[in-house]
């Protein structure tokens, strides 16, 4: 029966290409958060980037990194400063938000570029984005440049910080409780241009089992 047959796959090794229109690995691994990060180098130059390998990766203490594929602005003040600020990007800033991705000298400032307003954050020097419903104040802790299987360095780093301050607009909290659904956040596709939305109707719960 037809149901039964084995599935067909498109199998390949990565070192050896993968034989498609485009990439298919950042599409498969998502949608994935997206690391919207402040940074500021050693003379106060504010730079705002979105990183879209971006997760977190402890609870206590809350810690959560991105991976910077180059030596970018973002990975290079944050070695210079030891501080950045991570933005929650939801639908309303998603325009603003890829806006900020532009290839421009370090001493632009995304914020005007993105039509952004920056606000002081209490705990590290790099500002908040004013427009956006959380903010997250972290202190690095870790600068891991990544190797593949063999041993050897890749152009890629991973950049780890502690939360050492959260904000969060008052109506994402609902009996205190975060709803996710309700800051429309957005998640990053594969592909060049594929973005997701975070929605009520595409929740469904379910616990633990005991």
């Amino acid at each position: 029966m037809a149901d039964t047959l084995p599935p067909r796959f498109h199998s390949y090794r990565p070192a050896d290409g993968h034989r498609l229109p485009h990439d298919p690995f950042n599409a498969i691994i998502g949608p994935r958060p997206i690391g919207w990060i402040c940074s500021r180098d050693a003379d106060s130059n504010v730079n705002l980037a979105p990183y879209s390998f971006f997760n977190a990766f402890n609870y206590t203490p809350p810690i959560i990194g991105f991976s910077s594929q180059g030596r970018k602005d973002s990975l290079r003040n944050i070695e210079a400063t030891g501080e950045f600020v991570w933005n929650l990007a939801t639908f309303d800033l998603a325009q603003a938000m890829n806006e900020s991705c532009r290839a421009v000298a370090p001493d632009v400032d995304e914020f005007v570029l993105a039509g952004l307003t920056p606000l002081a954050s209490e705990q590290v020097a790099p500002p908040r984005v004013a427009q956006s419903p959380v903010s997250m104040e972290c202190r690095c802790t870790q600068i891991v440049r990544l190797r593949d299987a063999a041993g050897n360095d890749t152009n890629g780093w991973l950049v780890l910080g502690e939360v050492v301050a959260v904000h969060i607009d008052t109506r994402l909290l609902v009996d205190g409780i975060y709803d996710t659904a309700a800051s429309d956040t957005i998640l990053r596709g594969g592909g060049p241009a594929d973005y997701f939305r975070i929605t009520a109707d595409q929740r469904f719960r379910m616990l633990r089992p005991a």
